[in-house]
């Protein structure tokens, strides 16, 4: 099956998606940096990439229409810019000139793909971009309804809305669109990251989708560190070595007590789980793991206080310079903290690490905190090919159904 990834950033969805099964056709991005981190990867023969066409610019100025026509795209995936919904941005949604969902709904509009996945910051789904989520959301359902000349997005969403409630409504929506609020840490991802995917299936395809169950747990990772004590033996730390409980976890630690743990499905990942074989960083940085060199400078300050070495690492960030301080910054058990360096933040959103992030720290780091982790990526894309082919598998039995039966007519 083949993809298109729009605003592929470092390849986060795109390498989870060639881990999936599906061959990328087509990644388009702007970012020079990150654009050449795929290429440097390629270039090396790493195989999720060696064979990926890398379109760098504007993903409106791409003759979408002749791709389609030279190849059957199945999926179509992407992570539209960010800013205009992020807690960080400045928030402006539709009046943001960064806004790329309506260009993804055009490319979708060109190439008219069996299925796509669209991944986003939780701030698109804040009640403050209520009414543009749904315009986003309906424009996706019924991409040959594209804005008139003029039309601002105010009218165009009440246009929708009346065609949406009217007489042909739903018969002549294009894609049936299914919106849903994930945290990667509930994916085995060693980070929180609150995620908004929007996963839409042609109407013809007969899906039948949901979005995969969590397979891991907070109760999961307390039972194994305060009930059994299995986390802190894995990782060989002795009684002494431990930090202490925070008191605000007490009862709910006591009532996990009574809980079997196989109920609980498996622990969330640690920031210790994702970094502990590692050996500490240098200046001077590794000659066996990629990326892996000491970043000096980092301090805390209010509101960025880093993350916790035994527990999921807070949401990596991608700032105007960089990453701000604390959501990449480690704090070791005596209250010291270092900088995660590329590679160990690389861990904390599942790149390979046979996968080298390219540019300065700071380009690096930004190409990091922009992507979608790989792992995360890589369950919603399988997903999305198994009911696909279960979908090709349910049409050809109906065709072979309808030739038997006109045969013995």
């Amino acid at each position: 099956m083949y993809s298109v990834e729009l605003f592929g950033g470092a390849g986060g969805l795109a390498l989870g998606a060639e881990m999936a099964g599906f061959e990328s056709v087509a990644f388009a991005e702007w970012d020079k940096w990150a654009c050449d981190t795929v290429r440097e990867n390629a270039l090396r023969g790493h195989p999720l990439v060696r064979d990926w066409t890398v379109y760098e610019g504007d993903v409106r100025s791409v003759d979408w229409a002749e791709l389609g026509r030279r190849a059957v795209i199945d999926v179509v995936t992407g992570g539209p810019p960010c800013q205009p919904f992020s807690m960080g941005g400045k928030a402006r949604a539709a009046d943001d000139a960064r806004d790329m969902f309506p260009a993804a709904v055009e490319v979708i509009r060109a190439l008219r793909p069996q299925a796509f996945a669209l991944e986003n910051v939780r701030g698109l789904t804040r009640s403050a971009f209520a009414n543009y989520f749904q315009l986003v959301l309906l424009r996706l359902k019924y991409p040959d309804l594209p804005p008139r000349s003029g039309e601002t997005w105010l009218e165009h969403l009440q246009r929708l809305q009346r065609h949406e409630t009217g007489d042909a409504g739903d018969a002549l929506a294009e894609y049936r669109v299914v919106p849903t609020l994930v945290n990667a840490a509930d994916y085995g991802v060693p980070q929180h990251r609150h995620r908004v995917f929007i996963v839409g299936f042609r109407a013809d395809v007969e899906a039948e989708w949901n979005f995969p169950s969590p397979t891991h747990s907070q109760d999961r990772l307390l039972h194994d560190q305060w009930v059994t004590g299995t986390y802190w033996e894995r990782h060989g730390i002795s009684s002494s070595e431990r930090p202490a409980l925070d008191a605000r976890l007490v009862k709910k630690v006591d009532a996990l007590r009574e809980v079997d743990p196989d109920s609980l499905g498996r622990p969330w990942r640690t920031v210790r789980d994702a970094i502990s074989d590692l050996p500490e960083p240098t200046l001077e940085g590794s000659t066996v793991h990629l990326n892996h060199r000491l970043q000096p400078g980092a301090r805390p300050y209010p509101g960025h206080t880093g993350s916790p070495l035994d527990a999921p690492a807070k949401t990596l960030k991608a700032g105007g310079h960089g990453v701000p301080g604390g959501e990449n910054m480690l704090v070791r058990l005596d209250g010291s903290v270092r900088y995660f360096t590329v590679r160990e933040a690389a861990r904390l959103q599942t790149f390979p690490d046979s996968y080298e992030l390219h540019g300065a720290w700071s380009e690096a780091m930004r190409q990091i905190g922009n992507a979608v982790p790989v792992r995360l990526a890589e369950i919603v894309m399988a997903s999305i090919r198994e009911h696909l082919e279960a979908a090709s598998v349910r049409g050809q039995l109906a065709l072979d159904r309808a030739s038997h039966d006109i045969g013995v007519r």
